[in-house]
């Protein structure tokens, strides 16, 4: 019992210790203000699209309704073999003024490409193809602020960053999923802002990103990652990091904001965490490694002291009162965080939300490093036992 009590104080006050500089890091970022009028950059927008029929047109009249000169940015869309009506969708779209180049990657591939992201060679392939200095990547289920593309134009001519981090959010609806993941995600989005403005680890979201090209070839792109499903973001971010660790920067800025869409069942939720957990050992930043050990640990704890109960009550006892602390340790970072992106009144659900919160960690992180999941109708096998 002494050993259990001492290893859940190590643990909670870890994990206390790494929340709370979260929350203050988060809190001493500042906003950033939009205040140019004359634009020098030219950007290319790439989206890689895999059937995604009922949100191409979404995300294509969004970016055509950008207050950027329309002459100084171009949208690049590949369709990554699309079983639907993707492609259909997109030739039939009318892009008036707005530049728009329309690839399919099957028309590029040469070969067996088995062991590569085919994500990341879309990706590839529209860089290849851009016109801009500067890359912004984004999904094909997301839409944008009218102000997006000129927000990211100001910081990144005000800061000449290399690699900038954008923030996201997911369009929740009132379904008890969308709530837990918004809640989620709001989270994550949290922990990635302060992250990334301290430089304490790399960490961001690929629906929002841009960075210079002549920097992706630099670095040769995705080279020595593209045999990864995934991490078309957060390796390619730390590859850039090596290099100009001083040049990766955060932009907090509401009009910055890119909008996604909430899993439709807790299937393909499970199957994108899933995904986003797969690659936690496989990190060149050591550094996320450990945070993301002891975040699982600290999970994992509420299980095994739940079974230990079968044998000694106190154990259950011990187990509520940490999950008390959890809660309130966590909620004035995530509140915070829920501010910015308008969503404070999901907060309500917070407490309630948090064993089932603690049950997903501990299942997706474990499959992330055993499992399997399916993404765009591929299927990916990770390591097994």
């Amino acid at each position: 019992m002494i050993i259990a009590i001492l290893i859940s104080v190590l643990l909670f006050v870890s994990y206390a210790v790494l929340i709370i500089f979260y929350y203050r890091s988060w809190k001493s970022i500042p906003d950033s203000i939009s205040s140019k009028l004359n634009y020098t950059t030219k950007i290319s927008v790439i989206i890689a699209a895999r059937n995604e029929e009922r949100n191409i047109i979404n995300c294509l009249s969004s970016l055509k309704d950008q207050t950027y000169p329309k002459d100084f940015y171009e949208v690049i869309v590949i369709d990554d073999h699309s079983t639907d009506n993707t492609w259909n969708n997109l030739q039939n779209f009318s892009f008036l003024e707005m530049k728009c180049k329309k690839l399919k990657l099957a028309d590029f591939i040469v070969g067996s490409t088995h062991s590569k992201s085919y994500k990341k060679m879309a990706i590839e392939m529209g860089i290849n193809n851009a016109d801009g200095s500067l890359i912004v990547t984004s999904d094909a289920d997301c839409t944008f602020n009218n102000n997006w593309l000129q927000t990211i134009a100001d910081f990144y001519e005000t800061t000449h960053a290399k690699f900038i981090a954008a923030p996201v959010k997911i369009n929740c609806t009132n379904n008890f999923l969308a709530i837990f993941q918004t809640l989620d995600f709001i989270t994550l989005q949290g922990i990635t802002a302060a992250s990334v403005f301290k430089k304490f680890h790399s960490m961001c979201n690929g629906a929002n990103l841009a960075y210079e090209k002549k920097i992706f070839f630099e670095v040769d792109g995705f080279k020595n990652i593209d045999n990864i499903p995934s991490g078309d973001d957060m390796l390619l971010m730390h590859k850039i990091y090596k290099k100009y660790p001083e040049s990766i920067f955060l932009l907090k800025n509401k009009h910055a904001i890119v909008t996604t869409q909430a899993e439709a069942s807790w299937k393909k939720f499970f199957n994108q965490r899933i995904r986003w957990a797969s690659k936690a050992d496989i990190y060149d930043d050591k550094r996320i490694f450990w945070v993301l050990l002891l975040v699982y640990s600290f999970n994992l704890l509420f299980l095994v002291l739940c079974i230990a109960s079968f044998w000694n009550t106190m154990y259950l006892l011990i187990a509520a009162t940490l999950l008390l602390l959890k809660i309130m340790i966590e909620f004035s970072f995530v509140r915070s965080v829920a501010k910015f992106f308008d969503q404070q009144s999901l907060m309500i659900y917070f407490p309630f939300l948090q064993p089932l919160h603690i049950i997903y960690i501990i299942i997706s992180g474990w499959l992330g490093k055993f499992g399997s999941y399916k993404w765009k109708e591929r299927k990916v096998v990770n390591h097994k036992l």
